[in-house]
This record gives structure tokens, C-alpha cells and sequence, in this order.
């Protein structure tokens, strides 16, 4: 199983991925709770530089609804983390990358989450294939 479902744009600047990231994502119902600057965090906390790279908590609020009424301990697992990032490899590239809810499944091996999983997947997968389109 892969740990996340991805695409990767290309000639496009990094605020213009974030934009298109959360307009892709609101279209398939999720919000951003969080939104964390793993480079400007590295750079002011330890001093090191890295490329653009920005953790968006993402969250469904039906979905997580529905899980949290399967078990209250998934709220360990949500929101769904969407990782976008600058390729090191080119700066013109940026990679945006959601957790697959497939590994929620995996770690609880409890049945009852799987019509919760498949509608995350298939929302996410939805945001993601939106972005590769676009």
C-alpha cells in the first residue's frame, strides 16, 4: 500500500500549488485546520534551510464525523495530512501529496471504517487528480 496519493506540477511557482491545493481540496469538501511551514519552522527553530515545504491538515468534517463515531480514538489519525513541496530536484516542480486514508484502515483493522475510507480516498483522490488536470 502506498503511503500517499500524489502528482506532481510542473512550471508553476509554489504559492500558485498551495492556491490550487486548497481550491482542489474545498471542492471535495475539506477545510484546512492547520496550515505548517516546515521551512520557515527549520529556519527559525534550527537555523536550517530547506525547500518550500507546507503541511495542510485538511479535514472533512462529515468524514471525521462518521469515524469518530466508529471509534473516538481516530482522532488520533485525522485530520488528513496533504504535504505540498518544492522537488529539490527543480525548482520549477512542486509535489503535492495527501496521506492515503487507506493506512487509517491498515492501523485500526477495523471493518467498520472501510465506507469512511473509501469516500476519503475517493474525495481525496478526486482533489489530487483536480490538480493534475489543471
Amino acid at each position: 500500500m502506498d503511503l500517499a496519493l500524489s502528482t506532481t506540477l510542473q512550471h508553476i511557482t509554489f504559492d500558485d500549488a498551495i492556491e490550487r491545493t486548497r481550491t482542489a481540496l474545498a471542492a471535495q469538501g475539506f477545510g484546512i485546520l492547520t496550515d505548517i511551514d516546515m521551512r520557515a519552522t527549520m529556519k527559525a527553530k534550527l537555523g536550517q534551510e530547506m525547500e518550500d515545504y507546507r503541511i495542510l491538515g485538511a479535514c472533512n468534517p462529515p468524514l471525521a464525523h462518521r469515524a469518530v463515531d466508529i471509534d473516538r480514538q481516530i482522532g488520533l489519525l485525522l485530520p488528513c495530512n496533504v504535504v505540498v513541496r518544492r522537488d529539490r530536484a527543480a525548482d520549477d516542480t512542486v509535489i503535492v501529496e495527501a496521506m492515503n486514508p487507506q493506512v487509517m484502515a491498515t492501523v485500526t483493522g477495523e471493518p467498520a471504517f472501510d465506507p469512511v475510507v473509501a469516500d476519503a480516498t475517493a474525495r481525496l483522490r478526486a482533489a489530487i487528480d483536480a490538480l493534475s488536470a489543471s
